[in-house]
């Protein structure tokens, strides 16, 4: 049977390249009956074009794809749709400007009650060593995230923090784990 929990969830798998958030969010998803949506694939193609020449993405081009994807998110939660993004969200203001949107940006404050507010986020950071991440990056193929890229993404991370809504979980955990404390963690709200 379904677990009961209060609330619909909104869930960013989020961490560096290669730590698994596709993997872990879509499993997700399809173990809870949710929509699932990975961020890599709302990239416009000049970001995606920098990252397979091995250019490191800057705030320029991250901040209008993240706007995207809070209107994404906002129109998942104004529907009630339980929803897990796979996204990166490796800065506190990407995470700020997926929760509130592009005026997280000009504001650079906890948004204000108003009439858009905040998203309620539960932010998943799978953490884990550099060399196993880098082994992991190493087997895959087709994808425009190059190896070398690695340095980069952890040089940019920000691992979330307190006040920030999130759980963090090791990527060195077997899958079946790592989804067995997700799971717990959305239940206890």
């Amino acid at each position: 049977g379904r677990a009961r929990r209060a609330a619909m969830v909104l869930l960013v798998v989020m961490g560096v390249s290669g730590s698994g958030k596709t993997t872990v969010g879509s499993r997700l998803a399809e173990k809870l009956g949710w929509k699932f949506y990975d961020a890599d694939d709302y990239h416009p193609l000049e970001n995606k074009k920098k990252m397979e020449e091995g250019i490191p993405l800057n705030d320029e081009d991250r901040i209008p794809w993240l706007c995207a994807l809070h209107d994404m998110l906002r129109r998942e939660d104004t529907s009630r749709q339980d929803t897990i993004l796979a996204c990166s969200a490796l800065k506190k203001m990407y995470r700020r400007v997926l929760i509130g949107g592009a005026s997280a940006i000009e504001s650079n404050q906890p948004e204000q009650p108003g009439e858009n507010p905040a998203l309620k986020i539960l932010f998943v950071h799978l953490d884990g060593p550099k060399d196993i991440i880098a082994g992991r990056l190493e087997k895959r193929r087709g994808h425009f995230m190059p190896p070398e890229l690695l340095q980069s993404q952890f040089d940019t991370l920000e691992p979330p923090s307190a006040p920030e809504n999130f759980i963090t979980v090791s990527l060195e955990k077997s899958l079946p784990e790592i989804l067995l404390q997700i799971e717990s963690a959305i239940l206890q709200g």
